[in-house]
């Protein structure tokens, strides 16, 4: 992360350009004015423009299994998964209870392997900036989280490759498997590919999920239903005590990230994960009751149901032409140069997701783990589908912010652990994998997941059989989507404000609200004098950026 710093004289208002910011994919630029030392506005730039939809207008509509995957190369499984999806109900296929089985284990897995090295290779290499020297547990954190020499660090990144075995064993590669197809899976797992997968598990959850991250069982860990019981849990025994769980939430106290970037509040889910029995004839309006890690929306104070038909892309400050908020079924993409778009106030290539509440409007939300963990506090779930309080009651309690952001993600570690081992265990192997389906000419389609950052759908129309119109919208559109037309800003953008720069010229409060939401995108920070446009000094953060 590079920072170039200027200031005016006889002002205390700097004009911030940050360019990149992440350490994962893509170019995201930020905009900031920064007044007393505390950031008082924001835009972020997403700086690419790739234009999948455009590519797959035209195509046969098995293409999506294709290229979509090829969007993202840490999360294509998530991609397939819901392009999958999307086709299944256009093409009214009927699935078989394996191939859902299958379906669920494999991105699950990949969200597993996400989990840890998210954490360890992105994210917590900020926890040793030389600004926490002063830091009582800054000497623990430099010797845990040192990239490459911490003492969690090798484990955490070498194991984390774990899950993503199992991914390979049904489908044959990862990333950028298309073995998902409309009907099922082009997989006949034997006995000794589920063996297999349960050893490999196995590893994962005993040498760094149960000895390093949590210092205790599963079960322990899951018994934990509210902040309260996390806080005793740390102090327990001293394994628990001694863990990276527990020394993260102490250094987040320590250094303020439990009052860091809070965001919107308000927070959507798409869900993930269906239960084999109720969605074996995948469409639209059954597609809620089926979920295992449900859908929902949560305002700030109520819950809603989902409905995609609530959903909007606004485009007025997008690099788009023209300007409106439509329904991904009649979503256009038609790219502007982005000099014109500029003068015509535009200024990023992302466009602005909102979902409208019925009597209470259009609303930016907030995606990813930390969302889905506040949308399985809803009470009133199935049997099969996810309850669990511990996150709406640690955001009513200290609150959302960059250490609860974390800790919704890492959370979900043992929780999928869990499920991987049923579904696993529930595969019948006498059983069918894939029922071909009609390939009808016309139709259209939704298909959404949770992917590691969030939810993430596809809308496809079919006309004459070609896709007429294919609109994809990624969890990162959601979080650090621009304003839109009533000018309210992102989930980011609002992320960003409020947040105090201890060091202008190392702004790691910045990377630590932008990397919370490991957007799949990569920053650098610049500072500028606006009157001026000259720059001051330069400086290099870190190395792996």
């Amino acid at each position: 992360m590079k920072t170039t710093v200027s200031v005016s004289p006889g002002t205390k208002r700097i004009d911030m350009h940050i360019s990149p910011l992440g350490r994962v994919e893509g170019d995201l630029d930020v905009n900031l004015v920064v007044e007393d030392g505390v950031v008082v506005d924001a835009w972020t730039e997403a700086a690419m423009f790739r234009g999948f939809e455009i590519i797959l207008k035209g195509k046969d509509p098995q293409a999506g299994l294709i290229v979509t995957p090829r969007i993202c190369g840490i999360c294509g499984g998530s991609h397939l998964y819901k392009s999958a999806y999307a086709l299944d109900v256009a093409w009214r296929t009927e699935m078989p209870p394996n191939a859902t089985l299958v379906r669920n284990i494999a991105q699950a897995c990949e969200t597993l392997q996400s989990i840890p090295r998210w954490f360890y290779a992105l994210f917590a290499y900020d926890l040793v900036n030389k600004n926490y020297g002063k830091a009582k547990t800054y000497e623990e954190a430099v010797r845990r989280f040192t990239p490459f020499v911490g003492s969690s660090y090798a484990p955490g990144v070498t194991l984390s490759g774990k899950p993503v075995e199992v991914y390979a064993i049904f489908g044959g590669q990862w990333p950028h498997s298309s073995f998902m197809i409309p009907g099922g899976v082009m997989c006949g797992p034997t006995l000794s590919d589920v063996t297999r997968a349960i050893a490999i598990l196995e590893q994962w959850k005993t040498e760094w999920l149960e000895q390093i991250w949590l210092g205790c069982s599963v079960e322990r860990w899951l018994e934990n239903k509210t902040w309260n019981d996390v806080l005793a849990w740390m102090d327990e025994n001293e394994s628990q005590s001694n863990s990276d769980c527990a020394f993260f939430i102490r250094y987040c106290l320590d250094v303020g990230l439990d009052k860091l970037g809070a965001g919107v509040g308000a927070y959507l889910a798409m869900g993930a994960y269906f239960d084999p029995e109720l969605y074996t004839k995948p469409t639209i309006a059954d597609r809620n009751a089926a979920l295992i890690v449900r859908s929902g929306i949560y305002d700030g104070t109520n819950y809603h149901d989902f409905d995609q038909a609530n959903v909007r892309e606004d485009h007025t400050y997008s690099f788009f032409k023209g300007s409106g908020s439509l329904h991904p079924f009649e979503g256009v993409t038609e790219p502007l140069d982005p000099a014109e778009g500029h003068k015509q106030g535009k200024y990023t290539w992302a466009k602005a997701p909102r979902y409208n509440i019925p009597g209470v409007g259009a609303l930016p939300l907030e995606a990813g783990p930390l969302a889905r963990q506040v949308i399985a506090g809803r009470d009133n779930a199935a049997s099969h589908q996810d309850y669990d309080p511990l996150f709406l009651d640690a955001i009513k309690t200290v609150g959302p912010s960059v250490m609860t952001r974390v800790l919704a993600r890492m959370h979900e570690a043992p929780k999928y652990y869990q499920r991987v081992r049923q579904w696993l265990a529930a595969l019948d192997l006498h059983e069918k994998f894939y029922i071909k389906p009609t390939e009808y000419i016309a139709g259209q389609g939704f298909g959404a997941t949770e992917a590691a950052r969030g939810c993430l759908a596809d809308w496809i129309k079919i006309k004459d059989g070609k896709i007429e119109n294919y609109q994809v919208v990624t969890p990162t559109a959601w979080n650090i989507g621009p304003r839109d037309h009533n000018r309210v800003l992102g989930p980011v953008e609002q992320a960003f404000v409020g947040v105090p720069i201890t060091d202008i010229e190392e702004p790691i409060e910045i990377a630590h609200v932008a990397r919370s939401f490991d957007s799949c995108l990569v920053c650098t920070v610049h500072a500028y004098d606006k009157k001026t446009g000259n720059e001051l000094a330069r400086f290099q953060t870190n190395n792996l950026c």
